[in-house]
C-alpha cells in the first residue's frame, strides 16, 4: 500500500472515530480542509480523498462553498451482508427485495421532511449518477450515495443505518446494465430523476410509488440479465 493511501485511509479512520464517538455529531461540519492540513500534516489531496471516502460511505455530505457535514453517526450494531451471495441473480434479487421494503418508505418519508439542504444534496447525488452513468467504476458510488442521500433526507436514523451497513455492495450493478446504447442507464437516470421531482413537491406518496417502480424495474432488469 502506498504512503499516500496509508495517510488517507488513517484519515478517514480518525474522522469516523470521531463521528462514532459523538465528537463530530450529525449536521456539524466538519473541520475544513486547512484545518485538517494543519491538523495532521497532510496533503490537501490526501484530505479530498479522506473527504470523498467518508461521503461515499453516506457519514459525510459536502456542499459546494459551506463545507462537509456530518450526516449521522454510524451504528455501533452489526448488519452483516454476504456479500459473496450477490455473486448469483437470486442473491442480489432477495437484496433487491429488501431495499424495496426500506427505501420506499424512506423516499416518502423525504417528501414529508427534506429541508432544503437534504433537496440540494439529492439532487446533486441524482445528477451526479447521471454524469457517472456510463462509467462503471464510478457509477457504482454514484448509484449508493443517491440512495444515501434520499435515506437521510427521510431523517430517520435507523433508514439511514441501514444503507450504510449495507455500503456500496448493496448496488450490485452489472457492468452490462452501463454500456452505452443498452437502455438501462437512461431508464435508471429518469427514475432517479422521478424520485427527486416527487420529493421536491413534498408528495409522499408519489415519491414512494416512484422508489417502488424504480427498485421493481431493477428487479426486471436483473430478471432479463
Amino acid at each position: 500500500m502506498s504512503a499516500p493511501t496509508t495517510r488517507t485511509q488513517a484519515l478517514v479512520d480518525v474522522l469516523r472515530a470521531r463521528i462514532v464517538e459523538g465528537e463530530l455529531v450529525s449536521g456539524q461540519a466538519v473541520p475544513s480542509e486547512s484545518d485538517l492540513v494543519a491538523e495532521f500534516g497532510v496533503s490537501r489531496t490526501v484530505v479530498r480523498e479522506a473527504m470523498s471516502r467518508l461521503q461515499a460511505a453516506g457519514l459525510v455530505e459536502t456542499l459546494r462553498g459551506k463545507g462537509s457535514f456530518v450526516l449521522a453517526r454510524p451504528s455501533d450494531r452489526t448488519f452483516d451482508v454476504d456479500v459473496s451471495g450477490l455473486r448469483s441473480a437470486a442473491g442480489r434479487t432477495e437484496l433487491l427485495e429488501f431495499r424495496l421494503a426500506v427505501e420506499t418508505e424512506a423516499a416518502a418519508l423525504a417528501a414529508a421532511r427534506h429541508d432544503d439542504a437534504r433537496l440540494a444534496a439529492l439532487h446533486r447525488a441524482a445528477e451526479g449518477f447521471a454524469d457517472a452513468a456510463d462509467r462503471p467504476t464510478d457509477a457504482v458510488g454514484a448509484d449508493f450515495r443517491f440512495h444515501v442521500a434520499v435515506a437521510a433526507a427521510s431523517e430517520n436514523r435507523y433508514l439511514l443505518e441501514v444503507l450504510q451497513t449495507l455500503g456500496e455492495p448493496m448496488i450490485a450493478m452489472p457492468a452490462g446494465r452501463l454500456r452505452s446504447g443498452s437502455g438501462g442507464v437512461s431508464d435508471v437516470v429518469a427514475e432517479h430523476r422521478a424520485v427527486v421531482a416527487a420529493v421536491a413537491r413534498r408528495d409522499a406518496e408519489t415519491a414512494r410509488a416512484a422508489m417502488r417502480v424504480h427498485l421493481a424495474n431493477s428487479i426486471a432488469r436483473l430478471a432479463r440479465r
